[in-house]
């Protein structure tokens, strides 16, 4: 797995602490982007939490899935969270370190109490002593929250006195983009009371038997019945899938303080586990998980970004689209598409080409994009995913070969592969690949070539359609 080490330097340790004004929740601010431009320490908000009982367990649930990892539970993960301000609400955002759990937590403008928002993305400390302070957090007394330093800490800085190396792999720069383009597919499925949603979350093993190995159990369903959600072994109708169910363990930090739980995913389609999102409601706040369809399986091979990624449009219209981002809460994409001079869906893919730079998130709840900006290299989630760096060799190589008809042949190595385009649109292709997932894991490399070869090259250069049949080789995996 390519990785790198991000460093993450903060200028002092964030901390609870309590005097004669009351207490406060000072949470320490990296390296970010505002619209300014970028700068050390932003600051983000200085203000009151409405509810910060429900609030510190909410960042906690957050800390609690960035440093832990579903899969292969040995390996070491920990990566500060990402926090946001969009002008009128605070997102806390982290990744599991096996890439297979998205937390968000939303603290929106009725949690936050007594100063204005700002505007922009930093990475947050989050630091084992506040998290034990957060722990034992307790009585109804305010609780004053600082994103980013004080003025006068501000002018007394020598530099900072906190440095964090983390492992950046290049999956969870991946899973960020996969899981807000899956989510953009999902609708609401399941909508419980607190009591109901408490009573179902708890029923759920806080851990799979056997670790890693039983990460390969069938997966789970559930389907609304009356008042709470019933489990089933089969995606009947109305049905939400629930792969590895202890992966919401983090959700139990906050069901004291839940107002209700909502589940969204996709249509339950044949048999296959699908990914889903589960929204615990709290006065004030949002706390979202979203699970990858496998414990094994984490987000960044699911490919829904690679037709976004493989089309020179895409490319410029994002370029176009990015300008007009302003932070907002919620995007739009009518009024941006209208802005733009582009069509709503062209907008979607630039939209979707922009969240594999970390540039935009989607929120279920409100059914909308919102605008980030990741501290990362905005490229190197392109470069690194291997399916679209195959597709472009393929291309380079001259081994895409267009018919006159809707398929197209593709020399890999020393064999041939057939790709043909259906009346949707949709690209099959005989590699295994294709067997073995039939598009639910995005295009194959095969396919991909072709994609890019029809949007490069007239429809004068296609050759005569194929008549050798070709067949799935075993190997050929992407």
């Amino acid at each position: 797995m390519s990785r790198s080490l991000q460093a993450l330097a903060y200028a002092r340790p964030s901390a609870l602490t309590s005097d004669r004004g009351g207490r406060h929740l000072g949470l320490e601010t990296s390296g970010g982007l505002t619209p300014v431009g970028p700068e050390t320490h932003p600051q983000f908000f200085a203000g009151f939490l409405s509810s910060p009982q429900a609030a510190a367990r909410g960042l906690l649930a957050v800390a609690d899935v960035a440093a832990a990892r579903y899969y292969q539970r040995t390996l070491r993960a920990s990566l500060d969270p990402v926090v946001t301000a969009n002008g009128d609400r605070l997102r806390f955002e982290s990744f599991s370190g096996c890439c297979g759990v998205y937390a968000r937590l939303d603290v929106l403008p009725e949690g936050l109490d007594g100063a204005d928002t700002g505007h922009g993305t930093t990475n947050v400390d989050v630091n084992n002593p506040l998290r034990d302070a957060l722990s034992r957090l307790t009585g109804d007394e305010p609780l004053h929250l600082r994103v980013g330093p004080d003025e006068l800490a501000v002018t007394t800085l020598d530099g900072p006195v906190v440095e964090k190396k983390v492992p950046l792999p290049d999956r969870w720069l991946r899973g960020f983009a996969e899981s807000q383009v899956l989510s953009a597919g999902f609708d609401l499925r399941a909508e419980l009371t607190a009591a109901e949603a408490v009573r179902f979350l708890r029923s759920l093993p806080r851990s799979s038997a056997g670790g890693s190995a039983g990460a390969a159990r069938a997966p789970l369903w559930v389907v609304p019945a009356g008042a709470t959600l019933r489990p089933t072994t089969r995606p009947v109708p109305g049905a939400v899938c629930l792969p590895g169910p202890e992966r919401l363990a983090a959700l139990q930090r906050v069901l004291r303080y839940a107002t209700g739980l909502r589940v969204y995913g996709p249509a339950a389609h044949g048999g296959a586990a699908t990914a889903g999102a589960w929204e615990v409601t709290l006065p004030g706040m949002r706390l979202t998980l979203t699970l990858s369809p496998e414990p094994a399986r984490g987000f960044s091979g699911e490919g829904g970004v690679l037709e976004a990624l493989a089309t020179d449009d895409a490319a410029a219209d994002a370029e176009l689209v990015s300008v007009l981002l302003a932070w907002e809460p919620r995007i739009d994409t009518a009024d941006l598409a209208a802005q733009c001079g582009l069509s709503t869906e062209r907008v979607r893919a630039a939209l979707a080409r922009l969240g594999t730079a970390g540039r935009v998130g989607y929120d279920v709840a409100e059914a909308a994009y919102f605008h980030r900006e990741l501290p990362y290299d905005a490229g190197r989630a392109e470069r690194h995913n291997p399916r679209l760096v195959a597709a472009r060799a393929l291309l380079a190589e001259g081994s895409v070969l267009l018919h006159a008809d809707a398929t197209a042949t593709v020399l890999s190595g020393e064999r041939r592969y057939q790709v043909r385009e259906a009346a949707t649109g949709v690209l099959s292709c005989t590699c295994q690949w294709w067997a073995d997932y039939r598009g639910r894991r995005g295009p194959c490399k095969h396919a991909l070539a072709v994609r890019m070869a029809r949007r490069a090259e007239p429809a004068a250069t296609a050759l005569p359609p194929a008549t050798t049949p070709t067949v799935p080789a075993a190997g050929e995996s992407r």
